[in-house]
């Protein structure tokens, strides 16, 4: 079948025999023997059985519903892979169409909290000449972008249907935000639309490929020295989710997508390795709602499995193309669209390992936040797309 171009509107409507069935595998959990509060080994038992009482019992997944359907969603079938996105323009004219893309463990939730900061700007003390039309999918395998056809978790295939999908909105140009997976997709939608990307700004990167060699403290001083260190730390530690996505999803996938509580320990644990480090538990950092919204997202889509395979996907693609580059001649790559990048509290980007020609024209550093600077710390985040997008 050819691909249609139309949009089609979308309202999420979890049925309600899905929402019961959560709360009963919840209530029916096997537990593993507890051991006490330390997070050296995973997330401990007692914090957990905390958390998901609180899911069953205190949490509203139909509230919650109801306020990602404030905002207006869509779906389009692009190359045979639905994508869903949420779209929302702005009243001030001239406003500076934006593409948010998120990363793993993540969906278009994590962006909920700036939608309005960036569509509105002058009503959280803003310039309004800083507005945005906002523009947010979900990646293939994530959300509602489900069930992920073959190849989608490649991230340069990402890139071209995002290219795609603002041109079927009548986008000429437009800025590019991405963060965690959704970094690369932004830096190479920047390659597939040049002419049109007007600027790209990104969070949640890391100091070096987290499967490359260690990085050297030589020369490193300061917050870079304490990033790379963390960074390393990161390294030896804590790649576990990352080698079983990357190797052997559909082992993943059975509990991921039988037991909801396996499913919001793989997310929660995240939430507290990658948050603001000032924050003593996940829900210092973040709001437990929106936290639990997105786990819930996973649980009813089975995107825990599917984002799996795209990690898997995108991993075999990346390793692909070191491969070819180191194969290839050396050459001066032509000059793109202009970078930026926010550096927050939790973060181990260090600009000389990042950008060592110095070529990037927006580098800001924060002291609070962390890998989820939309849910985090949001007006940091909008004033500085504000900052670096004004004018362009």
């Amino acid at each position: 079948m050819t691909d249609s171009t139309d949009i089609r509107p979308f309202r999420i409507d979890i049925p309600q025999a899905d929402v019961d069935d959560l709360r009963d595998r919840v209530q029916k959990t096997r537990w593993p023997a507890d051991r006490g509060d330390d997070w050296s080994r995973g997330v401990p038992g007692p914090y957990l059985r905390n958390l998901a009482d609180y899911w069953t019992s205190g949490y509203d997944w139909r509230a919650e519903e109801a306020k990602l359907n404030r905002w207006p969603q869509f779906t389009t079938t692009i190359d045979g892979q639905t994508i869903h996105f949420v779209h929302v323009r702005s009243a001030e004219p001239g406003a500076t169409p934006l593409i948010m893309t998120h990363g793993w463990p993540s969906s278009p939730v994590e962006f909920l909290q700036v939608i309005e900061p960036l569509t509105n700007p002058a009503a959280f003390g803003g310039d309004p000449a800083d507005a945005f039309d906002v523009v947010i999918p979900s990646l293939p395998g994530y959300g509602l972008s489900t069930p992920m056809a073959d190849g989608w978790g490649n991230l340069f295939k990402v890139a071209m249907a995002w290219a795609e999908l603002m041109d079927r909105l009548g986008y000429a140009r437009y800025a590019v935000h991405g963060t965690d997976a959704g970094s690369g997709v932004a830096g190479m939608v920047a390659m597939v639309a040049p002419d049109r990307v007007i600027g790209v700004h990104l969070t949640g990167t890391t100091a070096a490929m987290p499967f490359g060699p260690p990085l050297s403290l030589d020369g490193l001083t300061g917050l870079d020295r304490d990033r790379a260190e963390r960074f390393n730390r990161y390294q030896a530690e804590d790649l576990g989710y990352l080698h079983l996505q990357s190797t052997r999803p559909q082992t993943l996938a059975y509990a991921l997508t039988d037991s909801p509580v396996a499913q919001l320990a793989w997310i929660a644990e995240k939430f507290y390795q990658w948050t603001d480090p000032a924050a003593k538990l996940p829900e210092d950092a973040v709001d437990r709602d929106q936290l639990l919204t997105n786990v819930s997202l996973f649980w009813f889509t089975q995107s825990g499995a599917s984002s799996a395979h795209a990690t898997y996907e995108g991993m075999q693609a990346w390793r692909q193309l070191a491969s070819q580059e180191h194969e290839a001649p050396a050459g001066d790559a032509p000059p793109g669209p202009p970078m930026g990048v926010a550096v927050f509290a939790a973060d181990t980007t260090i600009r000389s390992i990042m950008d060592p020609a110095g070529s990037f024209t927006h580098w800001a550093e924060y002291d609070r936040g962390g890998h989820f600077p939309a849910m985090e710390v949001p007006d940091l985040l909008a004033a500085d797309l504000g900052a670096f997008f004004r004018g362009r």
